[in-house]
């Protein structure tokens, strides 16, 4: 009966043994599964994150080209709006020119009430353009010639050696917008 004894106690912990292995997992079948499948998992997560950085740089790319154009176009509206009114202005700049011609005309003769209300009209036109950013070039008889910034309409022989190379009249004002010379002084040129 030892015997049966010692084998029925075998065949207990036999039995034990695999019932803890079917509530823990068989060590050959399903504890191999379960670790490809974390192996699998990790390669999977692995492959998702580098995906994941892709987009993200594409993302990054994407917000940074957004930012330049938005820059751009924003400075391009800047330039456009300081510039807007330029054919305007130009058209109106030989306006201007006749009110100066009538002034200095209409103060030779002897109506002074012609002349103030011209000159407030001439005075209005005038703040009226410069408050849209008009300027006047400043020229005098005896500047330098710039040829960046004057237009030489003739040469005459200089009246004095001082004036050689130097502006001797100005026969047309010029004019700037902002930065940008809209219409350049006209003048003659002592040589």
């Amino acid at each position: 009966m030892s015997i049966n004894k010692e084998q029925e106690q075998r065949e207990e912990v036999f039995h034990e043994e695999e019932s803890l292995q079917e509530e823990e997992g068989q060590p050959g079948g399903e504890a191999d599964a379960t670790q490809e499948e974390m192996i699998e998992e990790r390669s999977e997560e692995a492959v998702l994150k580098e995906e994941l950085g892709k987009e993200k740089d594409k993302f990054l790319r994407l917000f940074a080209e957004f930012e330049n154009y938005k820059k751009r176009t924003t400075r391009e509206r800047m330039e456009l709006y300081k510039t807007a009114g330029q054919e305007v202005i130009s058209a109106l700049l030989p306006v201007l020119d006749d009110f100066d011609r009538a002034v200095r005309e209409i103060d030779r003769s002897e109506d002074s009430e012609l002349f103030k209300g011209v000159t407030l009209i001439q005075n209005k036109f005038r703040d009226t353009l410069m408050g849209k950013g008009l300027e006047e070039i400043e020229v005098q008889t005896g500047d330098t010639f710039d040829a960046e910034i004057h237009e030489a309409v003739t040469q005459i022989p200089a009246p004095d050696k001082k004036l050689q190379g130097k502006v001797v009249d100005v026969i047309e004002k010029g004019y700037k917008l902002g930065d940008r010379i809209i219409r350049h002084p006209k003048v003659v040129v002592g040589k």
